[in-house]
């Protein structure tokens, strides 16, 4: 695994999970935890970035405090000859489950040979046609509210080791002081099996002159439409959950629509693959989809080139085929030129496997 990535969690293969599979529970509980000092670097950290970039604004993000896969279904408990359709790795970031459930696998390679009574999964079944057992099965993302300040001043600053080494001796929770600020981003197919990579620009702040897929972050503004950026708290988005979780799977699409310039309409509804942690960024979290598009590669290509919304982000489009992403490894002299959130993306479709 390279060291600049790892994945916090994934799906089965052959099991990419629906917007309905999918819950988060909103909390002041789940925020980022905090000290004097902490914020006077922040402070000072923001007040030296606003000072040479005057253009930059703090926007509110969700923050990732932890996951729980939960089943709404009674009959499923330790018992259950059912394989598990998710996997998560405790050692990144915290896990919860409850003691009814089926215990969760964790750490990386080849998690799902075996489901925890030895029965070999069946992989075997398209991921579109899904058991009335596996809709039942769901992850929940236990989220709070953090900021770009925050993050700046934690997850991207010179201090995010010591914070870590604390959070860790403080509450068993490295990620504790961290911003942890979730992202999303996209593996794009287009109608001919070819996937979307886009060079990132010189000029953008994280990333420059590297490979990425589409992405970007949910946006708590969004659900609560009209509310001032500086005013949206944890009390205003109770009660909004299942519109948060929308939130979350329309930006994908609304990043690929900006960054590749293709029409809304020509986007499936996205399938989530799984999390992958950045560890440029102290382990910052990022949710991974798979998108179909309509369109060939060559309009895909003719579209990006016309330029949209958020062109200035990228300097040019690359396309691999799907037998390249699946080859896609350290040792491809591809990989050197990609950035850690598109490395994630194709080790969560190599496992995951969404377009079989």
């Amino acid at each position: 695994m390279d060291s600049e990535v790892s994945l916090m969690l994934h799906c089965a293969p052959l099991q990419a999970f629906g917007e309905h599979q999918l819950h988060v529970e909103l909390s002041d509980r789940f925020n980022r935890q905090s000290f004097p000092e902490i914020e006077k670097h922040i402070e000072a950290v923001w007040s030296d970035r606003v000072s040479k970039e005057p253009w930059l604004f703090n926007g509110a993000k969700f923050r990732l405090h932890s996951a729980m896969l939960s089943v709404n279904s009674p009959e499923w408990s330790t018992d259950s000859h059912k394989h598990q359709c998710v996997s998560l790795d405790k050692g990144h970031l915290r896990v919860q489950a409850p003691q009814n459930l089926m215990p969760l696998h964790c750490g990386e390679g080849d998690q799902f040979e075996k489901c925890r009574c030895g029965e070999v999964p069946d992989k075997s079944r398209p991921s579109d046609k899904v058991t009335k057992d596996e809709q039942s099965c769901v992850l929940k993302l236990q989220l709070g509210l953090t900021c770009y300040k925050d993050y700046l001043g934690t997850n991207w600053s010179g201090e995010a080791g010591k914070l870590q080494s604390r959070g860790q001796a403080e509450s068993e929770d490295p990620q504790a002081f961290l911003a942890q600020p979730l992202g999303v981003g996209a593996v794009m197919a287009t109608s001919d099996g070819e996937v979307v990579l886009l060079r990132r620009s010189q000029k953008v702040a994280e990333a420059a002159g590297l490979l990425d897929i589409p992405g970007g972050h949910p946006e708590p503004k969004m659900v609560c439409q009209g509310v001032n950026e500086d005013s949206i708290c944890v009390d205003l988005l109770l009660g909004k959950e299942r519109v948060i979780v929308s939130e979350i799977f329309s930006s994908v699409c609304a990043e690929i629509s900006d960054e590749v310039n293709v029409p809304l309409s020509s986007l499936s509804k996205p399938l989530f693959m799984g999390i992958a942690l950045n560890h440029t960024s102290a382990g910052r979290p990022s949710a991974e989809f798979y998108v179909r598009c309509s369109l060939t590669t060559e309009e895909v290509r003719d579209l990006y080139r016309r330029g949209g919304p958020e062109a200035h982000e990228s300097t040019d489009i690359l396309f691999l085929s799907r037998a390249e992403m699946q080859r896609l490894d350290e040792r491809a002299p591809l990989w050197s030129e990609m950035c850690p959130s598109a490395k994630g993306a194709v080790l969560l479709y190599q496992r995951v496997m969404p377009d079989r």
